[in-house]
């Protein structure tokens, strides 16, 4: 079957990545000599603020922000991508001066939150795909920095450099933040060197916001703008208090802020900087091991609801945390820990910030009447072999979307890699093709894929997208 073009997901307008812009336009623009211009008329002197009033002296930031900025540094991230076509002789030979490889280069911002370990926290985005990452210091100090491991789906990574008198912030709890509270942002927007900005904390635990994997952002007006990614958010009292992430603006990241800025709460990159640097790298969460879907009002009728929200549950796979618990196709589940889930995201998100035996307490709705669960979260397995499955599919090995991709509106399987020469291969599968359906069965996401399998179909034909198209692929 000849592929099919695929529509566009969506247009995503947030500016998650703001790590990765290319700062060479900036600096050329910044080191362009200036136009001659007339020569202004002299202005009168203006007068310096008064250093008190009333008797009182004017509040600064200047003494906390001197104990902050040592501690929040400048990343420098390269990567060499191979020119498309690179590896063809015709092509060489048709155009021999092409370059075969470019050099991207991308800034971003970072926190040192271990001065005697030399550990530094970052976005995953920032340093995501780089062949070398290197930090600035505020002292000017360039050093390489090593890579501990990373999160895409929280955004959070984890260097290490090697120095001496490294200052550090350390991380406070992020769950006592209000509404109001004044937070200062620190980082390299725009890679113009370290800057200060201001606010206050517009909301907590939000959520929702397409394409940026799970959520629990800190919301601030303090200016956050591209290069500002993986910089401090602190309080007043210069304690780490969330890693800014991400702002939006309806032109595009590049347009700059307009008063929606994100950051990752402390508690959240604590949690996750721990598990990458204990794990080796990898973070292990824990699950329901259930599919959902939304209620619409229809569905909300039919199970007696009082409003159209909630988490649907679809399916419960055997020997999972949902079984032990005793949830039951046909519960919709309303609360989790008491906090709300009105969709089946809602609780995707919830699952994925859970750690392993985490405790959850679930408030649901079964045949209409109340009923409250404790569930103990279990681990899932995060990759499948192909021959686990199938042995049509020997040499392929199957893992979770990113959910900053099911947070677009993606589903499905992804395929993380094929092995040369194997039976995958040989039957058209390669590396990153995203399984979106199966004729084994029904799938969302790699649970329900392996569930599928349960019952191998006598042909199996698997519909695979790959580069904005799709085709059915049979499997031999």
């Amino acid at each position: 079957m000849r592929p099919r073009p695929l529509p566009t997901l969506l247009a995503l307008t947030l500016a998650a990545a703001f790590g990765g812009f290319a700062a060479t336009a900036i600096r050329d623009g910044l080191e362009a000599p200036a136009q001659a211009s007339p020569a202004a008329a002299a202005l009168p002197a203006v007068s310096a603020l008064p250093t008190a009033v009333g008797g009182q002296p004017v509040p600064s930031l200047a003494p906390m922000l001197a104990r902050v900025t040592p501690a929040v540094v400048s990343v420098h991230a390269k990567q060499t991508v191979r020119t498309p076509f690179a590896n063809n002789p015709m092509f060489r030979r048709m155009f021999p001066n092409v370059p075969q490889e470019r050099i991207n280069e991308s800034l971003g911002s970072g926190v040192i939150i271990d001065a005697k370990n030399g550990y530094v926290l970052t976005n995953h985005h920032v340093i995501e795909g780089a062949d070398a990452v290197s930090v600035t210091l505020s002292d000017g100090r360039t050093l390489k920095a090593d890579f501990v491991g990373s999160d895409p789906d929280t955004d959070i990574a984890v260097m290490k450099i090697a120095a001496e008198n490294l200052s550090a912030l350390s991380l406070t709890d992020s769950d006592a933040l209000k509404v109001g509270d004044f937070v200062v942002a620190v980082g390299n927007p725009f890679g113009i060197g370290q800057t200060v900005t201001s606010g206050i904390v517009s909301a907590v635990g939000r959520s929702g916001l397409r394409g940026l994997g799970y959520q629990n952002f800190i919301q601030t007006d303090a200016s956050i703008n591209p290069g500002n990614s993986g910089g401090a958010l602190v309080n007043l009292n210069g304690e780490l208090i969330g890693i800014n992430t991400a702002s939006f603006n309806p032109q595009g990241s590049m347009a700059g802020n307009i008063g929606l800025g994100f950051a990752i709460p402390a508690n959240l990159a604590r949690n996750i900087k721990d598990q990458l640097i204990a794990n080796d790298g990898v973070v292990r969460r824990g699950s329901l091991g259930l599919e959902s879907q939304d209620v619409d009002a229809a569905l909300a009728q039919a199970l007696k609801l009082d409003e159209p929200r909630g988490a649907l549950v679809t399916r419960v796979f055997a020997g999972s945390a949902a079984t032990a618990a005793g949830l039951k196709p046909g519960d919709v589940i309303l609360a989790a820990n008491g906090q709300r889930i009105d969709s089946r995201d809602a609780l995707r998100n919830f699952e994925g910030l859970q750690p392993i035996g985490g405790r959850v307490s679930l408030e649901v709705r079964r045949e209409g009447k109340p009923l409250q669960l404790a569930a103990t979260l279990r681990e899932q397995p995060k990759a499948y072999a192909g021959n686990e499955l199938d042995e049509r599919l020997a040499g392929a090995r199957f893992a979770e979307l990113p959910e900053r991709l099911r947070q677009a509106g993606a589903s499905g399987v992804l395929l993380e890699s094929v092995a040369r020469g194997s039976r995958a291969e040989r039957n058209g599968l390669r590396a990153g093709d995203v399984v979106i359906a199966a004729n084994a069965g029904d799938f969302d996401d790699l649970p329900g894929f392996r569930a599928s399998f349960t019952r191998p179909p006598a042909q199996l034909v698997l519909r695979v997208m790959r580069g904005g198209a799709v085709a059915n692929l049979l499997m031999q």
